[in-house]
C-alpha cells in the first residue's frame, strides 16, 4: 500500500510540474493570425546554427525555434527560418522580416538602444583563433597584428572600444573570416569561442589562444515596445530550461571532446573574461 501511495504521489508531482510547465502568457494576436513563427538564426555558426550536409537547417539555436514553435503552435514545422549574418540580423528585425532573432546575438548597451532582449539563454565568450606556429600567445600579442573580424559583431565592439585603430579586416561571414586566417590576408580571426573551438577541433593547423574577452549574455533578440511577444518568449525560454532541452541539442550536434564548453554555458556561471 505504502508503495501504491508512493507511486501515486510521484506521478502527482510529474503531472503537476508538467501542467505548470504547459502555462504559457497568450502569444500576441498578429503572432497567432500568421500560424507561424519567423526566426532569424545563423548559418555559418556551428554548433548554434550552421548547414547541414543536405543544406536543411540546424543547431542548438536551430532547435531553440523550432521548439518555441511546439510551444505555440503544437508542431514544431510551424517556423519560418531564415539566415542571418552578424552585420543585417538588427535591421532583418526591424524591417519586420523576422518575429525575433535566436542568432549568436551577445547583449550589448549598443544594441539595447535599438532592440530589447529576452531572458538570457547562456553566456558567450570571444577568443583568437590563429595558425599553430602564430607567435600570438595570448590576448595582447594581437594589438600590433592584423585581426579578421565580422562586421557588426561583439568583437568588433570590443575592440573598437578597446584598442582603438589597431589594423583589422572585416568581412561579413565566419567562412570568409577562415578563408582569410588560411590564406594569411591576417594574423588572428576573432569570434565566438563557441564558434572557433569547433573550427580549431577539426583542423590541426589552427589553435585558439585560450583568453577569452568580450564574455556577454545571449538572448533572443525583439523589436522595441513589444510587452505581449517580450512575455511569451520569456516564458518559452525559462520553459527550455525547465524541460533541459538544451543538454540534448548540444549532444546531438557537438563532439564529446569539446561539448563541456557548451554545456556551461547554458548552466554554469559565467567566468571571468577581460
Amino acid at each position: 500500500m505504502k508503495k501504491l501511495l508512493a507511486s501515486v504521489a510521484a506521478c502527482a508531482v510529474l503531472w503537476l510540474g508538467a501542467a505548470q510547465a504547459q502555462e504559457m502568457p497568450p502569444l500576441p494576436a498578429a503572432i497567432r493570425a500568421q500560424g507561424v513563427l519567423r526566426a532569424g538564426v545563423r548559418c555559418d555558426q556551428p554548433p548554434y546554427g550552421f548547414r547541414s550536409p543536405d543544406g536543411g537547417f540546424a543547431g542548438v539555436e536551430v532547435e531553440m525555434a523550432r521548439q518555441m514553435a511546439l510551444y505555440a503552435f503544437g508542431s514544431r514545422d510551424k517556423v519560418e527560418l531564415q539566415c542571418v549574418t552578424a552585420e543585417n540580423r538588427i535591421p532583418q528585425l526591424n524591417a519586420r522580416r523576422v518575429d525575433f532573432l535566436i542568432a549568436t546575438l551577445g547583449v550589448t548597451p549598443e544594441r539595447q538602444r535599438v532592440i530589447d532582449f529576452s531572458e538570457p539563454y547562456r553566456w558567450g565568450g570571444s577568443d583568437l583563433l590563429v595558425r599553430r606556429d602564430s607567435p600570438i600567445r595570448v590576448l595582447d600579442d594581437a594589438r600590433s597584428r592584423n585581426v579578421i573580424m565580422l562586421r557588426g559583431t561583439t568583437q568588433a565592439l570590443w575592440f573598437d572600444a578597446n584598442w582603438p585603430g589597431m589594423n583589422t579586416l572585416r568581412l561579413n561571414t565566419i567562412s570568409d573570416g577562415l578563408q582569410a586566417l588560411l590564406q594569411g590576408r591576417g594574423d588572428a580571426l576573432a569570434g565566438d569561442a563557441a564558434t572557433l573551438i569547433v573550427i580549431a577541433a577539426r583542423d590541426q593547423n589552427l589553435r585558439m589562444v585560450n583568453e577569452i574577452y568580450a564574455l556577454s549574455d545571449a538572448a533572443i533578440g525583439l523589436r522595441k515596445n513589444e510587452p505581449e511577444w517580450m512575455a511569451w518568449v520569456n516564458a518559452a525560454v525559462v520553459r527550455m530550461k525547465a524541460e533541459d532541452l538544451y543538454r540534448g541539442w548540444i549532444e546531438a550536434v557537438v563532439a564529446p571532446d569539446i561539448r563541456q564548453y557548451y554545456v556551461d554555458a547554458h548552466y554554469a556561471p559565467r567566468p571571468p573574461s577581460r
